[in-house]
């Protein structure tokens, strides 16, 4: 698992359409190698998308705070 986070892939959802966020997120992690990880960057607190993580991919994804507003969240996911 990498823990410099200068060299994983960024999504950064503030210019994406909001309907096409959570797919692309999703299909993001589910193509990740085991352990692999990327950097979430949101205008806002993205709670609903880890919620959905819980319900949709639970015991298999981590969840770390890397920045928490209030301009910007910057969130590192990683696949277990």
């Amino acid at each position: 698992m990498s823990n410099n986070t200068d060299t994983l892939p960024v999504i950064d959802v503030r210019t994406i359409v909001p309907r096409d966020r959570h797919p692309l997120i999703f299909n993001t992690f589910d193509n990740l190698d085991s352990n692999g990880a990327f950097i979430l960057v949101n205008d806002h607190d993205p709670k609903p998308l880890h919620y959905q993580f819980q319900f949709e991919r639970a015991n298999a994804f981590t969840w770390d705070y890397l920045e928490a507003g209030p301009d910007v969240w910057r969130v590192r996911i990683g696949k277990k």
